[in-house]
């Protein structure tokens, strides 16, 4: 019978969550995978947090045409520019064919913010080699946001 590692085993296993943060923030550029142009909702508030801490930032939305003045993107490999990390806010059943585009896109880190994450998707995640934040730690505390 294959053991399943359980979230804290793989988010943890080689680097403390702080670390994995670091290293997620330590590069240019981030996309917000399920960027919203609804004020209210986690996807936008994710992508004001990069603007708001100066950061260059892609959204990333299926049918949005443009979020917070922006272009937005169907997805990520309409992005012009290769992406360092990718904050993914969206349903969980969604976020594994996330995970699976920016592996395929050499994309090595993922912030699955709470509610978009999945065993599954942190597994393939972690198969790829990924650095993956899944389950645990907001972006908007981790670099500060300001609903304004």
């Amino acid at each position: 019978m294959r053991q399943t590692p359980d979230r804290t085993s793989f988010n943890q296993l080689t680097m403390h969550l702080d670390a994995q943060i670091k290293l997620f923030l330590a590069g240019s550029p981030h996309a917000v995978v399920g960027a919203s142009a609804n004020r209210s909702k986690y996807g936008n508030k994710v992508l004001r947090a990069y603007l708001q801490n100066g950061r260059s930032v892609y959204p990333v939305h299926p049918s949005a045409s443009t979020v917070e003045g922006m272009p937005a993107y169907p997805d990520l490999q309409s992005l012009p520019v290769p992406i360092y990390g990718v904050s993914v806010i969206t349903p969980s059943t969604i976020t594994e064919q996330i995970v699976e585009e920016a592996a395929a896109l050499g994309i090595q880190h993922l912030w699955m913010q709470p509610g978009a994450e999945s065993e599954r998707a942190i597994e393939i995640a972690v198969s790829q080699q990924i650095n993956v934040i899944g389950g645990t730690g907001c972006l908007l505390v981790a670099i500060g946001f300001q609903d304004i």
